[in-house]
């Protein structure tokens, strides 16, 4: 398995996918040697090996994030100077050591995820004709907001998906998305959806109020609790999403709305909520993990994905287990598979406003929403991601085999 990031390491949702699929398949009988590009401890995987492809430290320390920028700031790597060390550069060293690996080791099958890794699979089934499947978290027009975005990172992933034996897309927009601007069969993508850690039980888990007194205190006092979370950036649609919080205030003042994350959109967000005059009703968190993050979700009334385009959206799982009430675009994956949440078109602020309203002034609608996808998100699970994942593999090698 070839991946980019695992937790306690990851910059976003990817890492966290990649270590819940990987555990399942590994409760299934599968034997994972996981290659990342860095170096760093993992001290909660024990059913998997991690590989690493470089001494580098992991890439989310660099600030930026690994799918955000090309460039990563090398001067703190031992033996190396300050000149600064692309991603690219980290993606050749990362093919050097996948090169080196195949030579003592030969795999049933080589999973890689996403663009960063698609080369390194191409590596191997074309020296090594090892079978490939090729996984879509999000593709280059998904980052973009579906604009054209990085012509480069464009190439790398045609080449990947034309090269793949089979491919996994996350939901049917991105096996869409996949067909329409990459020309690939539809009969060689299968959609498996994302799942959350089922072991992640709320038995486990005690919120720490001190760690939001102001927002606790609203909500004590009657306030509804809007929140998102993410990276700032132009797929999260979050500009759409603030327009949406000044209509709502403007009929209802006793709304707060948590922007947790950070990105690029950073400023222009801070600079927007003060434009619109409702900066009093916006908090900034910041980037959060943990249990920072889970108090957001169990503080929350609403949870809002405004996504321009998300090829799953797995926060809006996390804020499902906390019993949160959901709204998300018709541009989302996570959309295709929870019904009982409030849906819109990501430009359409109006109706987001609207759908908020009719939540926070109807606390009957809102308890039938939060009970409806409470039954929807128990019927998902990584078992049945995992036993997905292993029939694309066998498939697939039993069609390179001429079987």
């Amino acid at each position: 398995m070839l991946g980019w990031e695992l937790p306690p390491h990851n910059s976003g949702g990817l890492g966290v996918a990649c270590f819940n699929m990987a555990k399942a398949l590994a409760r299934q009988g599968a034997e994972i040697d996981f290659v990342v590009p860095y170096l760093a401890q993992h001290p909660d995987v024990d059913f998997m090996r991690i590989l690493s492809a470089t001494s580098l430290d992991p890439i989310h320390r660099y600030g930026g994030g690994s799918y955000a920028s090309m460039q990563i700031d090398a001067k703190i790597i031992p033996g190396l100077d300050t000149k600064p060390l692309s991603i690219r550069d980290v993606q050749k060293r990362y093919c050097q050591y996948v090169r080196k690996y195949l030579k003592t080791h030969k795999p049933d099958v080589v999973h890689a995820h996403d663009w960063l890794t698609y080369e390194a699979g191409i590596l191997a089934k074309k020296q090594h004709h090892t079978p490939l499947v090729a996984h879509v978290h999000a593709t280059e027009y998904d980052r973009a907001g579906m604009h054209t975005g990085n012509p480069l990172i464009h190439e790398v992933e045609q080449e990947g998906l034309m090269l793949a034996d089979r491919i996994i897309a996350v939901s049917e927009s991105t096996k869409r998305i996949i067909h329409q601007k990459y020309h690939i069969p539809l009969n060689k993508i299968e959609v498996v959806y994302n799942s959350l850690d089922e072991n992640y039980e709320k038995s486990d888990y005690h919120f720490d109020t001190s760690l939001y007194n102001y927002v606790t205190s609203l909500k004590k006092s009657g306030y509804t609790i809007v929140s998102t979370v993410g990276r700032f950036t132009i797929q999260k649609g979050l500009p759409y999403f603030m327009q949406a919080a000044k209509l709502a205030l403007a009929k209802n003042p006793r709304l707060i709305f948590i922007f947790a994350g950070d990105g690029e959109e950073r400023n222009q967000l801070i600079n927007l909520s003060a434009e619109y005059g409702i900066a009093k009703n916006v908090i900034f968190t910041g980037f959060v993990r943990g249990q920072k993050l889970r108090d957001i979700y169990s503080l929350s009334d609403i949870f809002v994905m405004s996504s321009v385009s998300e090829p799953f959206g797995l926060t809006a799982l996390e804020a499902a287990h906390h019993g949160d009430a959901l709204i998300l675009t018709n541009q989302s994956g996570v959309s295709e598979i929870i019904w009982s949440a409030l849906k819109y078109d990501f430009w359409d602020t109006k109706k987001l406003a609207d759908e908020i309203l009719a939540i926070a002034n109807n606390p009957a609608l809102s308890h039938t929403l939060k009970n409806h996808i409470q039954k929807e998100y128990h019927q998902i699970s990584w078992t049945k991601v995992a036993k997905k994942c292993l029939r694309v593999y066998n498939n697939t090698i039993n069609y390179k085999r001429g079987n």
